[in-house]
């Protein structure tokens, strides 16, 4: 199994030096069809467009043929966080507080697993959410196995595309 840590040391620097925030690394697909996922975006607008992909795995690809980190084969996957995107890292749940976010639990807390509501930000180390039908709770960036917004009316008007030229065409070739 790849060492996912190791090559975050190794993407992160790469991303950045083409202007994109490193969002999430990850193998999925199992051993079956290994894939390894490179998320990142924009910081300004928290998006990639296709050409940014595009330029972010070339690059990946080049220096992950050269310093061979996966010893498997694998495909690389580079993609943005996507609307109803992760949250990994400790500032997104400040950054998208306001929004609606369904955070899973490495171990219950008040008896919960999962925590499902708007997010308030974050205090120090600790996030805040107003849990759907419960109350409001804070849980230690730690205690989160995984995180993501819930696709809302809210949360598209945030983050409308960078462009939408094109989109009322379809093309036909004949």
């Amino acid at each position: 199994m790849a060492d996912i840590a190791a090559l975050t040391r190794l993407i992160e620097p790469e991303a950045a030096a083409l202007g994109f925030d490193l969002v999430r690394v990850q193998m999925i697909g199992g051993a079956s069809d290994p894939t390894l996922q490179v998320m990142a975006e924009r910081p300004d607008t928290r998006q990639l467009t296709i050409d940014d992909c595009a330029d972010l795995s070339r690059r990946l690809s080049d220096m992950l043929d050269e310093k061979d980190p996966i010893k498997d084969a694998y495909r690389l996957e580079v993609s943005s966080p996507g609307i109803d995107r992760p949250l990994t890292r400790l500032k997104d749940f400040e950054d998208w507080k306001g929004h609606e976010a369904r955070i899973k639990l490495a171990e219950p807390i008040e008896g919960r697993k999962q925590l499902t509501g708007t997010l308030e930000g974050v205090q120090g180390d600790v996030v805040a959410i107003d849990v759907n039908g419960f109350k409001a709770m804070t849980v230690p960036f730690s205690a989160i196995a995984s995180a993501k917004l819930t696709l809302t009316d809210k949360l598209i008007a945030a983050t409308a595309p960078l462009s939408a030229e094109g989109a009322d065409k379809v093309h036909v070739e004949g």
